[in-house]
């Protein structure tokens, strides 16, 4: 008696685990967010493809205007900087080989000085206030990102782009922002 109860229970749990494999992802969403297993399934309307949605700022073409190579300051950092305008905005983007170390409380910020890890002291080139400007925290340790430049910053006062542990005072890397040449 138990081996055929067995065999039954199998057999069900083996059917209900195919019957819910076959669902729609719509299906599952609704099993999952009611409880039941009874869902109908909602019709799609077909609707013609669309392009990636566009803002004014997108449609206009990027001009760069400064860009430069990181060098490694206290850890290994890599990748390209550069500031570009974009419609009214200036915008600071590292390209998608932007990489560096993890760290606590990572920045981005503007610096006065060309030669930020040169003008420092090693191993961990600090960096004195007055001579940066706090851009944004730090969103990924690697890949492309970008970071609005407030309109309260004028970039041409600055010469380097760098990525900065606040609490320890560490220069992980940084980049001389060098004029662009068209």
């Amino acid at each position: 008696m138990k081996r055929r109860y067995f065999n039954f229970a199998s057999i069900t749990f083996v059917s209900t685990i195919a019957i819910a494999c076959t669902k729609t992802a719509g299906d599952r969403t609704a099993i999952a967010s009611s409880g039941t297993s009874e869902t109908t399934p909602t019709p799609v309307a077909a609707s013609p493809p669309t392009g990636p949605a566009t803002t004014p700022a997108m449609a206009q073409a990027a001009k760069v205007l400064r860009s430069g190579t990181f060098v490694d300051g206290e850890h290994p950092t890599k990748g390209t900087a550069r500031i570009v305008q974009k419609g009214d905005e200036r915008i600071l983007e590292l390209d998608r080989a932007f990489q560096t170390s993890t760290g606590p409380d990572l920045v981005v910020i503007l610096h006065k000085s060309p030669d930020v890890i040169g003008s420092t002291v090693p191993p961990a080139y600090p960096i004195k206030k007055g001579d940066y400007v706090f851009i944004a925290t730090l969103k990924s340790y690697s890949g492309a990102q970008s970071y609005v430049i407030p309109a309260s910053i004028n970039s041409e006062d600055f010469a380097s782009a760098a990525i900065w542990c606040r609490k320890f005072n560490a220069t992980f890397g940084a980049a001389t922002l060098q004029r662009s040449s068209s």
